[in-house]
């Protein structure tokens, strides 16, 4: 697999994110599933694992990221965040979103940083976070007051690197500025276009982008025409049969170009977004493992200069239906 760098943080261009193997993502997954998934994205080079105390119920995410990294911790970069598993009894704050439920709940005081660490410590197993992410901004904290809780992590032990996941380019500015942040986590694909003036302020500052969603919730594969029952996307605007059938036409001209690469659209996807950035790295999630070995594989792509162009006018004729997360 080749390596990109977060900072001073080494790790695969393309990853693995885990969300996607906790009940109530996807529709339901037993655990024997969620870990073999887990097992094949490492054995395969995705050693780079994404998790967060909030995917699932009580940490259940974690502990399986725990359960699979057993014995093999040295190979695995283990990132999580914190801020919407609230612990009982605090306070929280609303974050809008785009989806069905229109908010998020976030608490990010820093009096809270180390406790939510260390509960995360103990899902995963671990005694130490390689990445570390507020998992977004609280509106009633500033930024720089939660990184430098998350500073005293690092000076501490419990954590090697500072992140922060959906912020503003104001907000990383400041936030570096008290603590070297090494990865910004935001959505970027085709189906969602990462702000220009974060990808600018990242550049400035030495940050790294690590794109969630790189394939836009799956919708990238070209597989995507319906969604089963417990499926989370229900609460997404593009995901509306409507707005998904409309969608599927408008990328088909994305999924031609794979095609004549002999590769699939989630490579192509992949494949395109490394091409962005030397500094932006992916972390696809899924629960097949053929699918898995498959995005992996997109590393070791390289994309001619016409394809590129090629993509970017298909992608610049139209504009996507539906709103996203944020």
């Amino acid at each position: 697999m080749k390596t990109r760098t977060l900072g001073n943080l080494r790790v695969p261009a393309i990853g693995f994110g885990a969300m996607v193997l906790s009940p109530g993502v996807y529709g339901d997954i037993d655990d024997d599933r969620a870990e073999t998934a887990l097992r094949t994205a490492l054995d395969a080079g995705g050693t780079h694992v994404d998790t967060s105390d909030a995917y699932g119920a009580n940490g259940h995410n974690e502990r399986l990221v725990g359960r699979a990294i057993k014995g093999r911790r040295d190979e695995v970069v283990v990132a999580t965040k914190f801020g919407l598993a609230v612990p009982e009894g605090e306070p929280s704050r609303s974050h809008p979103v785009g989806y069905a439920f229109n908010e998020l709940r976030v608490n990010a005081d820093p009096r809270l940083v180390r406790r939510y660490a260390e509960r995360s410590l103990r899902n995963l197993g671990t005694d130490v976070i390689d990445l570390y992410y507020a998992h977004y901004p609280d509106p009633g904290v500033p930024i720089e007051e939660t990184v430098g809780a998350m500073a005293g992590l690092v000076r501490g032990g419990l954590i090697r690197h500072v992140g922060l996941s959906n912020v503003t380019a104001a907000q990383l500015r400041a936030a570096h500025a008290v603590h070297p942040v090494s990865a910004v986590q935001n959505e970027w694909s085709m189906w969602r276009h990462v702000d220009q003036d974060l990808l600018a302020t990242a550049r400035e500052l030495g940050v790294g982008i690590v794109a969630w969603s790189p394939l836009g919730s799956g919708f990238l594969t070209g597989t995507v025409h319906s969604l089963g029952e417990g499926d989370f996307r229900h609460n997404a605007p593009r995901f509306d049969a409507g707005n998904l059938e409309s969608n599927n036409d408008r990328y088909a001209p994305i999924r031609a170009v794979a095609a004549q690469l002999g590769i699939t659209p989630a490579q192509l996807a992949l494949a395109w977004l490394l091409h962005q950035d030397e500094h932006v790295v992916t972390i696809p999630g899924s629960r097949t493992p053929s699918h898995i070995e498959e995005n992996l594989a997109a590393a070791d792509l390289t994309l001619h200069p016409d394809t590129l162009d090629a993509i970017g006018k298909a992608l610049a004729a139209f504009e996507v239906s539906g709103g996203t997360l944020l």
